[in-house]
């Protein structure tokens, strides 16, 4: 993998989370029209973003046990 900041990864993933939550909020209470497109969009929101801190978080650790030795 590229030489990727992990903050801007946990960064990145954070937002996706939060992005994967409001949108089926908005949803729920009809600020938004549930779309098919939406709902998919939604949900790998959600998972890039899990996806995205784990990796970040993987890398910080990784990162500290280098440095530890």
């Amino acid at each position: 993998m590229m030489n990727w900041d992990p903050k801007i990864l946990l960064g990145l993933g954070l937002l996706l989370l939060v992005l994967g939550v409001v949108l089926p909020f908005l949803m729920i209470v009809h600020m938004l029209e549930s779309t098919l497109f939406l709902n998919f969009f939604a949900f790998f929101a959600q998972l890039a973003g899990v996806i995205l801190g784990f990796l970040g978080s993987m890398m910080i650790v990784r990162n500290r046990r280098r440095r530890d030795r």
